[in-house]
């Protein structure tokens, strides 16, 4: 395994020792402080191939994500067995794919950072954490956190899906219900986390849930068979998966691990409810303003202000990329044609994807033909009752039969 070098500032590039726990950028002039990224002295893997030092682990039945231990720190994991989930060939479109992160444990891709996170967090001997979460989030931090014996601490909006709470409180966390958005849970957690000794493990704000969300990246190139595919589609909420593949291609290739090309144009999809991102892409600026009154069903995308805006708009204007908003009627509409046709049930931020690669393939703007990538984010059952809610779907009663 590699060792870390260092931790590097997504800003101003100032190195910090990953010796002992960090959050942000401590040496930035100007606020918000940048995110910090783990840079890994690779020397000794130079020359090597995939198949040199990627396999399943001898101890275990299903290595995961942890396969690519040989990127990933040298600790001890925490795992539940999150990660190297199905590509699901469409049956329709003949280059699409959707990567379905509904597999993993907690039925999310957040599995694979907070297993990252709370592994490094149980390797330095933090014993609080907590999290804001718009649901997935706090379910996979409840998880892991029970499973490492640490406590959690978890604010959510109050009306996030009910899953997202009934596993929280299941896995023992101490659950904080909000009258709010997301943003108003990261203030109370930032208000409150020094008395209470809880380490802030928010979205960007500390350096190895990229380093497992990163393992996607390394996943679709490896499942399309070293090559790097013409596009991928991401539902972008805080944004750490399209960073994290994004951090995944840079280390492919200097290791030499990819096919040369051109790295795959990156979408961004979010939620014309709550699309900050897109506001800011087509405005050409660099930074997000706070969006207003965030409102749509795919709880994940209703995130009014990403932390790391600015990298995700220079990683989508460098690969080419695009962002876009759908209308939650598009989402839904997506939902049930994947469901009735392909045979998947979308999350709604996973069918905000499916339903941007129908608008560019109308527009013309992708063929059939191009090779990409979907990311399906989440198990459509983990949003049974806001799925129902927009179908105006209700348990239907039984009738009394007479005496």
């Amino acid at each position: 395994m590699p060792p870390i070098a260092y931790l590097e500032c997504s800003r101003c590039q100032a190195r910090t020792s990953a010796q002992s726990p960090q959050t942000v950028c401590t040496q930035c002039a100007d606020q918000p402080a940048g995110s910090l990224f783990v840079r890994y002295d690779l020397s000794h893997l130079q020359g090597t191939t995939p198949n040199d030092v990627i396999a399943p682990d001898a101890d275990s039945a299903w290595a995961g994500m942890w396969r690519y231990r040989s990127v990933l720190p040298d600790v001890p994991p925490v795992t539940l067995g999150e990660g190297w989930t199905p590509m699901l060939r469409s049956k329709r479109y003949p280059g699409a794919f959707i990567k379905e992160e509904g597999a993993n444990p907690t039925g999310t891709f957040k599995a694979r950072g907070l297993a990252l996170a709370v592994t490094m967090a149980q390797h330095y001997g933090l014993r609080k954490l907590a999290v804001p979460s718009a649901g997935n989030a706090a379910g996979a931090l409840a998880a892991y956190a029970a499973a490492a014996g640490i406590e959690a601490h978890i604010f959510m909006p109050r009306d996030v899906p009910f899953a997202n709470y009934l596993e929280a409180v299941a896995y023992g966390a101490n659950v904080t219900l909000v009258d709010g958005l997301i943003s108003d849970c990261a203030r109370i957690i930032c208000e409150r986390k020094q008395e209470e000794g809880w380490f802030d493990i928010s979205t960007m704000k500390e350096p190895f849930r990229i380093e497992g969300k990163k393992t996607m990246g390394y996943e679709l190139v490896e499942q399309l068979g070293w090559e790097y595919p013409d596009a991928v589609f991401y539902p972008t909420g805080g944004g750490v998966g399209l960073i994290g593949m994004w951090k995944a291609f840079e280390e492919l290739e200097q290791l030499g691990w990819v096919k040369p090309g051109k790295r795959p144009r990156m979408i961004a999809v979010q939620a014309s409810g709550c699309a900050p991102v897109v506001r800011a892409y087509d405005a050409g600026v660099n930074r997000c303003q706070v969006w207003q009154n965030a409102s749509t069903f795919a709880a994940g995308l209703r995130v009014p202000k990403p932390y790391g805006d600015s990298i995700i708009l220079d990683i989508l204007r460098n690969s080419g990329g695009i962002a876009l908003a759908l209308t939650d009627e598009e989402i839904l509409a997506s939902i049930l044609d994947w469901a009735r046709n392909e045979g998947i049930l979308l999350s709604p931020e996973g069918a905000a994807v499916t339903a941007a690669y129908d608008r560019l393939l109308a527009s013309g703007e992708l063929k059939a033909s191009d090779r990409v990538v979907l990311f399906n984010t989440g198990a459509g059952l983990k949003y049974a009752d806001v799925i129902a809610e927009a179908m105006h779907l209700m348990r239907p009663l039984s009738e009394l039969q007479p005496a």
